[in-house]
């Protein structure tokens, strides 16, 4: 595959020939959905597995997936996987790394990522996309970032909903996850934040978010025809009236409970995009804010203006369970037609619909 010639001949709405060869890369949360969705999917066959924990070095593939044995064993070596010539790499590591990302493209093989670095490559850093353009033309490969929150309920939906509007006055996508079940301590009060003191809050996560949603306002934004001025975030917290114990452990009374982070794409000096993260412990917070079950609400503004609920119809305690499929299955999905594409890097603009195979 180290020529400019893809292996398979195939499309997002066409199964392939024959089975597509797939590397996992990663077996946490996401990652080991994602492992499951390889194995359990008609047109890919897994051929390779990284795994970052020593533990799992070694250990069955389906294993640790919960489905029977495959054969295929768990490695921590760069050089085995890049020599397995495979069609594709589902890339979900615990941290980017350009240059085994550059190395996998160079090498022939494509791939789709959970990591939002290349949701849109005019606003990436230049020397990394030059990086891995460079890479792409090399390998003759292509690569791809999508999941569930950015993607799917960023680009995905919006582009479907503003498909019936002449005339866009605004999207305002509102993003709603109760964590009070989230049995995850580090995250919760160590990264994100919860249980600490309003004075306390970090106000660099706002940037944060804006650097992992803002490329996906301004892809639909330029896609729709406008042009972006700018990037706006801004963060605000809730508090807990009362003491208030979660499955992650407890927050005292005036501590942080739930908040809120707004990235807005600004056209006109007014913002049309708006991507807003409701994140909480509790419904009860100071002040009063109209908290959702989780899942999203999407406001559209225009001459077919449009209100629209999507929820995730099961009870808290399954979300561990099933919420990595909506990040996973969607990158799944999307590996027949990033093999497919041409060599480079390649947008949801860029692919076509991603129709799913389910047989």
């Amino acid at each position: 595959m180290s020529e400019n010639v893809l292996p398979h001949s195939t499309s997002a709405d066409a199964t392939p020939q024959s089975p597509l060869r797939v590397v996992q890369w990663s077996t946490g949360t996401i990652g080991s959905r994602a492992l499951r969705g390889i194995l359990e999917h008609p047109s890919l066959e897994l051929c390779g597995l990284y795994a970052h924990s020593a533990e799992k070095i070694g250990r069955d593939a389906g294993e640790l997936s919960g489905l029977p044995a495959c054969e295929v064993k768990a490695t921590n070596d760069i050089d085995a996987i890049v020599d397995l010539n495979a069609d594709c790499v589902l890339y979900m590591p615990l941290a980017f790394d350009a240059d085994v990302v550059t190395r996998l493209l160079s090498s022939g093989t494509n791939v789709v990522t959970t990591c939002g670095v290349f949701h849109h490559p005019a606003s990436m850093d230049p020397a990394l996309r030059e990086q891995i353009t460079r890479a792409c033309e090399l390998g003759g490969t292509s690569i791809h970032a999508t999941g569930s929150s950015p993607g799917f309920i960023t680009e995905a939906v919006p582009l479907v909903l503003a498909s019936i509007q002449r005339r866009l006055e605004g999207l305002a996508i509102d993003e709603y996850a109760d964590l009070s079940r989230r049995d995850s301590p580090e995250m919760l009060f160590d990264i994100m934040g919860f249980g600490h003191p309003p004075a306390d809050f970090d106000a660099r996560r706002a940037e944060f978010l804006a650097g992992s949603f803002g490329p996906s306002l301004r892809l639909v934004a330029e896609a729709l025809g406008y042009t972006v001025e700018e990037i706006r975030a801004h963060g605000e917290v809730a508090t807990t009236r009362d003491k208030l114990q979660i499955a992650a452990g407890t927050l005292a009374p005036g501590t942080v409970a739930a908040q809120r982070t707004t990235i807005e794409a600004i056209v006109d000096g007014q913002p049309l995009l708006r991507f807003r993260a409701n994140w909480y412990c509790t419904t009860d917070v100071e002040p009063a804010w109209d908290l959702l079950d989780t899942g999203w609400h999407i406001s559209v503004l225009g001459d077919a203006p449009l209100e629209v609920t999507l929820r995730m119809p099961f009870p808290l305690e399954r979300m561990a369970e099933i919420s990595p499929a909506y990040t996973a299955n969607r990158a799944v999905n999307a590996v027949a037609a990033v093999c497919a594409a041409a060599p480079g890097i390649h947008t949801s603009l860029d692919l076509p619909h991603l129709i799913t195979h389910l047989t």
